[in-house]
């Protein structure tokens, strides 16, 4: 039996996993908004607002391979656009905001692909947001500083690094595109 959310949170996400399925991905997000609720006196929440850490894997499951990161971040920082490969990301905010942008990459006439933006959220304390594969975004944190968790299908570092499935975006005079592998 679990003795706290983020172990709750677990054994809920073990129970419901399966392929992709819109109704897997609402099962993931109300157990995300749920542990969004969880009180800052819970000893492993706690740890998180004093430690306030760029990156932490709070759980990786060995036999489906989800895995759930918590990552702290300060007002301006900047990811630029960016998918996730074959991979779908939730994320959820704990405390603070962050601006995130969709865009869909467009083929030019003249050849190179570039990216229109789609549209901008700014995603707060309490709310959750998805990306499927495929989906193209970008973020910015918004307050002083802000702390969100990551759910992702897979390990994207190995998506990235090793199969080289996501596409990172650069700006060339004002316009994303893909960065040269």
């Amino acid at each position: 039996m679990p003795d706290n959310s983020l172990q709750k949170f677990v054994t809920q996400v073990r129970s419901a996993w399966g392929p992709l399925t819109t109704e897997l991905v609402m099962e993931c997000q109300r157990h995300l908004t749920d542990l969004l609720k969880t009180p800052a006196s819970e000893s492993w929440l706690s740890e998180l607002h004093q430690t306030a850490p760029a990156n932490q894997e709070l759980y990786r499951d060995p036999e489906h391979g989800f895995v759930l990161l918590a990552h702290t971040e300060h007002n301006g920082l900047y990811r630029p656009p960016h998918d996730h490969g074959r991979g779908w990301v939730i994320y959820a905010m704990q405390h603070g905001e962050i601006e995130m942008r969709t865009y869909a990459a467009v083929q030019d006439p003249s050849g190179p692909t570039r990216l229109v933006q789609r549209n901008s959220t700014t995603v707060r304390s309490g709310q959750v947001q998805v990306y499927l594969p495929g989906d193209i975004h970008d973020t910015r944190c918004r307050s002083e500083s802000a702390l969100l968790f990551r759910f992702t299908d897979r390990d994207l570092r190995v998506e990235d690094r090793v199969e080289r499935r996501l596409t990172r975006y650069v700006d060339q005079n004002g316009v994303w595109t893909p960065a040269a592998r």
